[in-house]
């Protein structure tokens, strides 16, 4: 059933030149790795942090309106997911930029520009208001699919070795943070440079844009697919086929649960951070004081997370970082009072946060080779597509949630906040990711199976056949 650099050598000369499964992934190309999702986040992190608060404050809807915007927009991103997933694993021509590479090049204009559009303000009533947000933001959440999906299942088309894949996902995972922390730091200060938001905000956008089109293009030339499967037409499964293995790759569902809570909880903070720091602590500056010591946090997090999956294997790790991260929430919830402690808590989150966030990539390439060694069909983008499809439920939920809570709370823009609606600020921030990380830990702890024992034998009784 394997068929992989050999045969695409052979028979698909004009594609990059494969090498052996013993060949080590060159320092160039993890970095480059990571640098495409540094530049994936400079576009979808403004969404996940800014766009609610924007929505709210700027174009003007109803926060009810706006998380209803996120909560069908992401349930279609997710249904995107899946069959951009189904697409690639069934492509049957490859050409010589390879199997996955291609989808990078030539969505990184098209995206760009969507994540502009997205903050744009029309002078629309508001039922014109309802429409171009939700036109838009689905544009922009198809393209993305488009890109993301195919560069997110090339862990295992690039290595085979499950060290370099922890590897891989550790620099996606710095990526991601570097993203993140950049976003946070600076996207307000721009939007602050003008008088009038509506000018700020698109303005900040094409700055971040232009940056995520360069950064992807650079992953895009230094990366390579070394283990492409390419299957002879007899023996080739059908769509159906491939949807029917997913049934029986158990560890795949059991992390796609999981990211459904850790997911939704870390993105619930990402997008009420804003309105914590304006209403609770009255210093909007305070986000991008916050980013900056959180995700310096978290990269010593990432650090030790290779360290300490060597030690006590990936589903303890996974567990630890729910614990602290949980913890420091609890504690951010009764004595965050004032914006040190509220640094310092975040720190801690986002410190604990960081083992679970570089984990996923790993644990996902280990479901790939689950699946094959389970059903003898290999599915990158399929099994990448279903992870992805909880994580966009995830993000509709965590989209829906804050903008539900912040209605039925009393939520008014650019106003001094009833006691109702701090408390909702409050729950939103630290009770729901608390809650969630604990129920992270019960249901990792008691149903993933994977470990990295069973890992060993899966790979050599491939290997062997």
């Amino acid at each position: 059933m394997d068929h992989y650099a050999s045969r695409l050598e052979g028979d698909y000369a004009g594609i990059q030149k494969p090498v052996t499964q013993t060949g080590e992934l060159q320092r160039k190309e993890k970095i480059a790795y990571g640098a495409g999702d540094i530049g994936y986040n400079f576009l979808f992190d403004l969404g996940q942090i800014y766009l609610l608060k924007f929505y709210t404050d700027t174009l003007g809807l109803p926060a009810s309106i706006a998380g209803m915007v996120f909560l069908v927009t992401k349930i279609w991103d997710a249904f995107s997911d899946f069959t951009i997933g189904t697409v690639v694993d069934h492509r049957k021509k490859i050409g010589p930029k390879g199997k996955f590479r291609p989808f990078i090049l030539y969505t990184a204009v098209p995206l760009a520009l969507m994540t502009v559009t997205n903050f744009l303000s029309p002078d629309f009533s508001l039922n014109g208001k309802v429409i171009w947000a939700f036109a838009t933001y689905m544009a922009f959440g198809t393209i993305y699919s488009i890109s993301s999906i195919p560069y997110g299942s090339m862990a295992p088309a690039m290595t085979k070795k499950a060290n370099e894949r922890a590897e891989l996902s550790a620099f996606r995972q710095a990526g991601a943070n570097l993203g993140l922390l950049i976003t946070t730091v600076s996207f307000m200060p721009v939007v602050l440079l003008f008088d009038n938001p509506k000018i700020g905000y698109p303005v900040a956008a094409a700055i971040f844009a232009t940056a995520g089109i360069l950064l992807q293009i650079y992953s895009y030339k230094h990366i390579k697919e070394r283990h492409v499967e390419l299957e002879p037409k007899k023996t080739n499964h059908s769509v159906k086929d491939s949807y029917k293995a997913l049934v029986k790759n158990g560890p795949l569902f059991i992390v796609s649960l999981v990211n459904l809570f850790t997911i939704s909880a870390y993105n619930v903070k990402l997008a009420v951070q804003v309105y914590y720091c304006q209403y609770v602590l009255h210093n909007v500056t305070v986000v991008s004081y916050m980013g900056f010591f959180s995700m310096g946090c978290a990269f010593f997090g990432i650090a030790l997370a290779p360290f300490a999956q060597r030690k006590i294997g990936k589903k303890y790790t996974y567990m630890f970082g729910c614990a602290i991260w949980a913890v420091a929430d609890l504690l951010a919830l009764f004595f965050a009072h004032n914006a040190v402690l509220f640094i310092v808590f975040a720190c801690l989150a986002f410190f604990g946060n960081a083992f679970v966030n570089s984990l996923n990539w790993a644990l996902i390439s280990d479901c790939v080779e689950y699946g094959e060694w389970k059903t003898g069909k290999r599915t990158e983008g399929i099994v990448y597509s279903f992870f992805t499809f909880f994580r966009k439920l995830s993000q509709a939920v965590a989209g829906f949630i804050p903008g539900f809570v912040l209605g039925i709370s009393g939520y008014v823009p650019n106003a001094v906040q009833s006691a109702s609606a701090i408390f909702g600020i409050k729950a939103l921030m630290f009770i729901y990711p608390a809650a969630l990380s604990i129920l992270t830990i019960v249901v990792f702890g008691f149903f993933y199976r994977l470990t990295e024992k069973k890992y060993k034998e899966i790979v050599a009784e491939m290997n062997s056949r």
